[in-house]
């Protein structure tokens, strides 16, 4: 397609990954009180009244701070789940804005590979869930004696928010591995040679998206970490089947196959006799051609 297709037809996927999205986050908002609670409620709650010295481990006070932020609050919320509960929609509109450019065999793996998409996706933001309780243990704890800990229910969401996004992309890494093996791009050898250089990324990624504490950046690099190495196994195997039906699959283009200079037996030839001359007096044949030509 020329460039002004390929461009009306982003605007198109887009358009249906938006709506959708735009659909589903209106629907949440008559239901974001409830969601708000149960994204709250990892943080530990402080008893109300209750002096600093009384309490029985770190905890907080939830707060909301100014008279707006209750209804931004209430529209991030709604975004949020929008956006997780349309993953399968707008995870499709990408494919499918890819695949038109795919041969048939690539677009068969694609479609197996996408199916695995959205359990990933929502794999890391439950993984992110399970893990925030755990942070904000470690995180309170080095709230000093005496002092009261005040957290803003916008500051709590958009961390939940980050995270969930974040350790969903990040479970995403073994897809776009193995797609990329899948469509001849890179191979297994040579992503298992970036292993130093990918778990040194991924130790700074989880460094970057997690609250300041080595409990949630260890937690979220081991497993992506596990997922790298498992899509380097899938690549290899896939590497393997490859070789086996073509040897010359891993050659590049100006790379010469290699070629069989063994000698075979050929066999005696057949004999043939002449075929009768039925040339005329002039030694020509009759539609006037000669021998030699």
């Amino acid at each position: 397609m020329p460039l002004g297709e390929h461009l009306r037809e982003l605007r198109n996927r887009l358009a249906i990954a938006v709506g959708v999205i735009v659909v589903i986050t209106c629907g949440a908002m008559f239901f974001a009180k409830d969601i708000m609670n149960v994204l709250t409620a990892p943080l530990p709650a402080c008893p109300r009244g209750a002096p600093p010295e009384e309490l029985d481990g770190p905890c907080a006070s939830l707060t909301m701070d100014g008279l707006t932020s209750p209804f931004i609050t209430y529209i991030k919320v709604s975004l949020f789940t929008g956006l997780v509960i349309a993953s399968p929609v707008w995870l499709y509109q990408m494919w499918a804005f890819v695949a038109p450019g795919l041969h048939q065999h690539e677009k068969k793996y694609t479609r197996a590979v996408v199916a695995f998409g959205v359990p990933l996706f929502l794999t890391g933001c439950w993984f992110a869930y399970w893990l925030l309780p755990r942070a904000i243990v470690v995180l309170l704890g080095f709230t000093p004696e005496g002092a009261e800990n005040l957290v803003t229910v916008e500051n709590i969401l958009d961390t939940i928010v980050r995270m969930a996004i974040a350790f969903g992309f990040a479970f995403e890494l073994p897809l776009v591995l193995v797609l990329l093996n899948l469509g001849g791009v890179v191979s297994g050898q040579r992503m298992l040679g970036w292993w130093r250089g990918m778990v040194l990324g991924i130790a700074i990624f989880s460094a970057a998206v997690t609250p300041t504490d080595p409990v949630s950046m260890i937690a979220l690099a081991i497993p992506v970490t596990a997922l790298y190495f498992v899509a380097v196994g899938i690549s290899l195997l896939n590497d393997r089947r490859r070789r086996r039906r073509d040897p010359d699959a891993n050659l590049s283009d100006d790379e010469a196959s290699d070629i069989d200079l063994t000698p075979s037996p050929i066999g005696v030839p057949d004999r043939t006799d002449p075929a009768p001359d039925p040339g005329g007096a002039d030694g020509r044949r009759p539609g006037g051609w000669d021998d030699v030509t």
